[in-house]
Formats: structure tokens, C-alpha cells, sequence
């Protein structure tokens, strides 16, 4: 087994047409181990969100190879990648991105029944994510009762539930105050130390850097650095310490 999970060479990426034409990736080269969590950072433009999207089977790259978990997702048909995005991806967003009408568990199991998951079996698979993220009690609350910390929360439960091997997280502590955000990464830490997953996480926030274990730096569509993370992360309380 590779300790690679994500390996993507020469990865380029053109955006619009004509005038408006942008070269948002110009050659990218990005391994993502097992576990182990990576921050994504660079100016507003730079090609972060856009690596976000091809690494997530939702762009096709123009040219380039990419494999996650071992399938490759060059030359490959929209049919293929949602395959490849359903089956090993979890996404986490800015905006939660949560449904209104469903309780947070219902959210949460939505994961599952777009994969033909359902029953008695997927209820028990979400209330062990929602555990994970320390918000079993707050199980049958809807969005609009919920903070923005565990709505993120919840959107994280969401990622994990069907057990990928790589989480995509955009930007998930931008509209949270510092003490939410710094829980939604030990959360995220948590799921590549524990879980042998691949994490990799897009963000402008320097607040968080020391619970990266690989910091990855990205300027006009080129990786143009990268470093180790802080020891900080070692000396935060665990996820299940989390009210």
C-alpha cells in the first residue's frame, strides 16, 4: 500500500474563455500521505480552490496525471469521476451547506443515501459520525438551532460518515470565531492522525497553522513552497473532550 494517497504531477488547469482566459494551474505537483493533514495556502487567485476542485474529481485537469486511493482520474468521463468522488472523497465547505428542513442527523445520512445506504444501518453510521464530532446531543436539532461551530460540525460528521480516504475541506474556519475554528481542526487532525486518512484543508487563516503537519504554498497557479507544521497539535485536548 503506497503511503500516498492523492499523487497528482503536472496538474494544469485553464479557466474561461477568451479575454477572460486564466491559466489557474500551471504544472502542479501534490502528494497527500496518509495520515497526515496539509494546509493549502496562497493569495486570493493563486489556483488554490481550482487544485481543491480537480484533487475532488469536480474539475478535469487539462493535462497532468492524478490518482486517489489508486484510481486515476485522468482521461476520465464525468460518469468516472463522480464514481471516484463518491467512493473516496469527503467535502467540507465554508458555507456548511446543510439542509434546513433536516435534522443535523438527517444531514448527516444524506451522505449515505446518495451511495444506496439506508436503514437501520446508516442511522447508526450517522449518529457514530456524529459522536465523533462531539454533537450527539444535538442529534435531532435543525441548522437554524445550531451555532456556526457545530453546523460545521455537522458538515464535517457529514465528510466522514461514508469513510473516505481523503477529506477536501475549503476555507471551514473562515466565519468561525478563533475558539470554533481551532476545534473544527482538531477535529480535521484528528480524522488523518486516527484514521489514516489524507487531509487536506484550503485556507488564508494563519490561526491554524500549527496543527498542519505539511504546509503547502501555492502562488499564480504554481507550488512555489513548502515546510513543516507547528508543534502545537500534540499538545491539544483529543475530539471526544469536545462539549
Amino acid at each position: 500500500m503506497s503511503e500516498f494517497i492523492v499523487e497528482a504531477k503536472g496538474i494544469r488547469k485553464t479557466l474561461g474563455r477568451g479575454a477572460g482566459q486564466v491559466q489557474a494551474l500551471r504544472g502542479v505537483d501534490l502528494s497527500l500521505r496518509r495520515g497526515e493533514l496539509t494546509l493549502l495556502m496562497g493569495p486570493s487567485g493563486s489556483g488554490k480552490t481550482t487544485l481543491l476542485l480537480v484533487l475532488g474529481c469536480m474539475l478535469a485537469p487539462d493535462a497532468g496525471t492524478a490518482t486517489i486511493d489508486g484510481n486515476s482520474i485522468s482521461q476520465i468521463d464525468k460518469e468516472g469521476l463522480a464514481r471516484i468522488r463518491r467512493d473516496h472523497i469527503g467535502f467540507v465547505f465554508q458555507s456548511y451547506h446543510l439542509f434546513p428542513t433536516l435534522t443535523a442527523a438527517q444531514n448527516v445520512q444524506l451522505a449515505l443515501d446518495i451511495r444506496g445506504e439506508r436503514g437501520r444501518r446508516a442511522a447508526k453510521k450517522a449518529r457514530e459520525a456524529m459522536a465523533m464530532v462531539g454533537l450527539v446531543r444535538k442529534a435531532k436539532s435543525r441548522p437554524a438551532e445550531l451555532s456556526g461551530g457545530e453546523q460545521q460540525r455537522v458538515a464535517i460528521a457529514r465528510a466522514f460518515v461514508a469513510n473516505p480516504s481523503v477529506i477536501l475541506a475549503d476555507e471551514p474556519t473562515a466565519a468561525l470565531d478563533s475558539d470554533n475554528g481551532r476545534m473544527i481542526l482538531r477535529i480535521l487532525a484528528d480524522a488523518a492522525h486516527e484514521r489514516d486518512r489524507a487531509v487536506l484543508v484550503v485556507t488564508h487563516d494563519p490561526r491554524i497553522l500549527p496543527f498542519a503537519d505539511r504546509i503547502v504554498e501555492i502562488d499564480d497557479g504554481r507550488i512555489v513552497g513548502e515546510r513543516r507544521g507547528g508543534p502545537e497539535l500534540a499538545r491539544m485536548p483529543k475530539t471526544a473532550a469536545f462539549p
